[in-house]
């Protein structure tokens, strides 16, 4: 690959020896990562570009069912001959070390919260159940505890109102 133009293009099939992510998300060990790769060479280096397809499993951020998420991404990065600290990566020995790459780009795809459906509706907040598949409930009016003191007090109307044309009289 030292002569610029020369291009080769493989498919990768890779055992995962350790999880990759450590969130809501992750790739678990033993999955396998297909990985398309084209390799060029250039005056300066090797470009990598690739294509990773994966899936990753979860919980669903809002009712915490399982989820199954396919992760497809690309990703492209210059491997330079040279070892200077201009380029993050280099040949080794006539060898790429696409481990760190590959890695880092499926690690930063992963989603924060993961849901199993957009319109997941979640967990209802008192009773904990899912709101999917827990009956119609009466809408209960639930009062700030702040509040609790003023519960039993019941404003007199009639005297706000006679105060109130006793004052537009007296004008």
């Amino acid at each position: 690959m030292h002569r610029p133009g020369e291009m080769r293009e493989r498919e990768l099939v890779i055992t995962l020896a350790e999880r990759l992510g450590e969130g809501a998300a992750t790739v678990p060990q033993g999955s396998e990562l297909t990985i398309d790769l084209r390799l060029e060479g250039l005056h300066d280096g090797i470009l990598v570009t690739g294509e990773v397809d994966a899936t990753a499993v979860g919980e669903c951020g809002r009712c915490l069912d399982p989820v199954s998420i396919p992760v497809e991404l690309e990703f492209q990065e210059l491997f330079a001959y040279s070892l200077d600290e201009a380029f993050d990566y280099s040949v080794r020995d006539d060898h790429v070390d696409l481990e760190p790459v590959v890695r880092d780009a499926v690690v930063l795809s992963l989603p924060f919260q993961p849901v199993c459906r957009p319109d997941c509706p979640g967990l209802d907040p008192v009773t904990g159940e899912k709101l999917e598949v827990a009956p119609e409930q009466d809408q209960r009016v639930v009062t700030d505890p702040r509040w609790a003191a003023l519960q039993g007090f019941q404003a007199a109307h009639d005297d706000v109102s006679d105060a109130a044309g006793v004052e537009r009289e007296e004008r």
